[in-house]
């Protein structure tokens, strides 16, 4: 059975309204919590982007059975790797255990508010020397590294959880694929791709997990849905590319100008149909995703959308 997931989307939340969300979600059955790391939102229309880390501490202390998890932090720029791992460790402590660290290279979008934007190539090798750090600091271990990128002349975590915290790696190709299989302990992934699953696998992540999420909006007006979509995720089909090197909400609006709601419903099943919701979601469960999070597109729709969940969607998405 795949474990089904409800993303704490920071970009169209503030912080109180999370924790609240992510209280109803668990009552409601959701067997994950995902939470979004940005500084910004991708669109002024999304509103909010508190900080995350502070917000999964709320939630780990609010939350008592549904898995946590970070989709994704990226540790080049903004944060230290030392420091990522310092505070997954807390988190995974807090929560008792139930904190996975999802990890990814990252976009200028968040990123440039403590400098520039390296090149990809540049972003690829500061990834890897991340992972390398994190690694062995969530496993208890004493560090010294001296690197291209980053230093770390002595570092030890103090406060971890019994069980070091899983650490999951985002990837969209066979190189990232790679070094999630290399270094993490599952693959993080935002396509339904099962031939990026099968790269996992060759690459020794057979029987890791594999974390998906698809978008939807679920409403009772389809037209509505629609324009809210439109409104607050018709970046969404952009793809990594694009998404990682744009620098502010201004240059994705922008960018997105000539997006027509039909392109976005193209992509991000909307509406009051439950078949539909559940066929969006079926795509990553047939591609080999184990874990797969749902976004509800628009902020206040969120109580309407978790009651719906509990009565509706979750037991249909039990059954696949």
């Amino acid at each position: 059975m795949v474990n089904v997931g409800y993303t704490l989307m920071c970009e169209q939340a503030g912080p109180k309204e999370l924790v609240d969300y992510a209280v109803r979600a668990e009552a409601a059955g959701f067997d994950q919590l995902v939470i979004s790391d940005h500084y910004y939102p991708w669109l002024d229309s999304q509103g909010h982007s508190p900080y995350a880390w502070s917000v999964l501490g709320a939630v780990a202390h609010a939350t008592s059975r549904a898995e946590l998890m970070s989709f994704v932090t990226c540790p080049i720029r903004r944060y230290h790797p030392a420091v990522v791992a310092q505070k997954a460790s807390t988190i995974g402590a807090l929560s008792d255990g139930r904190f996975t660290l999802g990890l990814g290279a990252g976009e200028n979008l968040n990123e440039h508010v403590v400098g520039g934007w390296p090149h990809v190539q540049q972003r690829h090798e500061m990834f890897e020397e991340a992972l390398q750090i994190i690694r062995p600091l969530l496993n208890g271990e004493t560090l010294t590294f001296s690197g291209n990128h980053f230093d770390v002349p002595d570092a030890y975590v103090w406060d971890r959880p019994d069980r070091p915290v899983p650490m999951a790696v985002a990837a969209s190709g066979r190189q990232s694929a790679t070094l999630a299989a290399d270094y993490g302990d599952g693959l993080v992934a935002t396509e339904p791709d099962a031939q990026l699953i099968q790269m996992y696998d060759d690459a020794g992540g057979v029987g890791q997990p594999r974390f998906g999420q698809v978008a939807i909006c679920y409403g009772p007006d389809e037209a509505e849905c629609r324009k809210i979509a439109h409104d607050q995720f018709r970046w969404f089909g952009m793809g990594w590319k694009v998404n990682a090197e744009l620098p502010g909400p201004e240059s994705f609006a922008a960018a997105t100008q000539y997006v027509r709601e039909d392109d976005v419903a193209d992509g991000i099943s909307c509406g009051p149909d439950t078949d539909r919701h559940v066929a969006a979601f079926k795509k990553f469960v047939d591609a080999g995703f184990t874990h797969v999070a749902l976004v509800q597109v628009g902020g206040d729709t969120q109580p309407r959308f978790l009651d719906w969940a509990r009565e509706e969607l979750l037991p249909r998405l039990r059954e696949l």
